[in-house]
């Protein structure tokens, strides 16, 4: 078990910076984890995201400092999980509309599952209760003042309500890319460049690119009805924010004959999302697909999903939720498939079924004799789109996190013809100097 003690120590320096300073509390050289406080040499400083990496155990990043404003880029997990730590400091948190009305959704999760698990979490109930209470939600495009800097949020792509920030202080154009898709999605409007002078960029797709989306959403919908012309269930692990509601999209969108169950946390998302509707992309062809959907609600609708064509559920790495429920009771009928559309991390449930053909399923390691397949649908730019951007963004400096080492160094390769590239590392202070 892998404790973690807040209040103890920052790693964060004492000094001023001499021109822009980033330490990354977590989030470089590694995917999630995210933390990095900016400050100039006025004393304004900022911590943009505090997030856990939902690791088994969590793994999570360094102490911040005392900070006045936090602004968080969307509610996934890796990115908010640790803000209501931040009430200590009585920070004020910033992000769109959309992001602060689904943190207490994710908050609220995190806090179930740590009490599960028994790993240690380091803020509790009233913590939350305080966090929810300290959020300055924004539109995208209207500035705001932190300190002696101008902010503005603009649309990232990834989810709907992600977002990127746009940092004016004295003496240069920050933009913070967070996680970013430069292609339209289902339901979020694509990441458009900004002229920048400092530009610090995701790169979890580094050195590789995805197949072409609307060629790889056609190959799902084909091995969807694939499985149920057999007379099989394809049960779609998915996750609560942003991928399942897609998968909704898509199959409403192309195959609307379907009977198509939705169940786990991304129901009560998803009311969340319908309520900001000026975040998503063709808000109504969502609330349709929605609507569309047989929403599951207790365990009576969980028997009936059993029968249904297709299962969208929480979680998306089958590390719980209904998911091995029905894995558990589909497993019998080889005619049933397992369609994987995310990201299965090191250690996951879905990662040991696609490596071993089993998994644990309420403590008990469970072959699975099912057909499994895997699809690229995600709402992460890749290789050359992030270049891409860089370019197009015109930095003289770009900083590279939310990457390991090879997707880093594959992108400071590329993007480092053209401009100055940085590599930081965790609890390191990174010093850009202004001319």
């Amino acid at each position: 078990m892998v404790l973690y003690t807040a209040g103890s120590s920052t790693s964060y320096p004492s000094h001023s910076p001499d021109g822009i300073r980033l330490h990354f509390l977590g989030g470089a050289r590694e995917v999630g984890n995210v933390g990095c406080i900016i400050e100039d040499r006025s004393g304004t400083r900022v911590l943009i995201d505090y997030g856990l990496a939902p690791t088994k155990p969590p793994k999570y990043p360094s102490e911040a400092p005392p900070v006045k404003h936090a602004i968080m880029t969307h509610a996934h997990i890796d990115h908010i999980g640790m803000a209501p730590w931040l009430t200590n400091h009585g920070t004020t948190l910033h992000g769109t509309d959309l992001t602060a009305a689904v943190s207490e959704i994710m908050w609220a999760d995190t806090y179930k599952v740590s009490d599960i698990e028994g790993y240690p979490l380091a803020w509790d109930k009233r913590d939350l209760e305080a966090a929810l209470d300290s959020w300055v939600p924004h539109q995208f495009n209207i500035w705001f003042d932190v300190g002696d800097w101008r902010c503005r949020l603009h649309p990232a792509g990834h989810i709907p309500g992600a977002a990127m920030i746009e940092i004016q202080t004295p003496e240069a154009t920050i933009l913070w890319s967070g996680d970013i898709d430069t292609r339209n999605s289902p339901n979020a409007p694509k990441a458009i460049p900004v002229d920048c002078d400092i530009l610090c960029l995701e790169g979890t797709y580094g050195g590789r690119t995805h197949p072409d989306r609307a060629e790889e959403e056609e190959r799902f919908v084909s091995r969807v009805l694939e499985v149920v012309s057999r007379g099989g269930v394809a049960l779609v692990p998915a996750f609560a924010s942003g991928r399942g509601q897609d998968i909704l999209r898509i199959l409403h969108r192309e195959a609307p004959g379907l009977d198509v169950h939705y169940d786990g946390m991304g129901t009560r998302v998803t009311r969340e999302w319908l309520g900001c509707p000026e975040f998503i992309q063709d808000s109504r062809a969502m609330e349709a697909a929605y609507r569309w959907s047989r929403r599951v609600t207790g365990k009576s609708d969980r028997k009936k999903a059993l029968g249904a064509d297709v299962i969208v559920t929480t979680s998306g790495m089958l590390d719980g939720g209904p998911a091995l429920w029905y894995l558990n009771r589909l497993r019998h009928d080889g005619s049933n498939a397992i369609l994987l559309t995310g990201y299965q991390a090191e250690g996951s449930g879905g990662r040991r079924l696609l490596e071993l053909g089993a998994l644990p399923i309420f403590g008990k390691q469970t072959r699975i004799p099912l057909e499994i397949d895997k699809f690229d649908l995600s709402n992460h730019a890749d290789h050359p789109s992030l270049c891409k951007f860089a370019s197009d963004c015109d930095p003289s400096h770009v900083v590279i996190f939310h990457a390991d080492e090879s997707a880093a160094e594959a992108l400071a390769e590329d993007i480092g013809v053209e401009t100055k590239v940085h590599i930081p590392s965790n609890d390191e202070t990174l010093e850009i100097p202004l001319t």
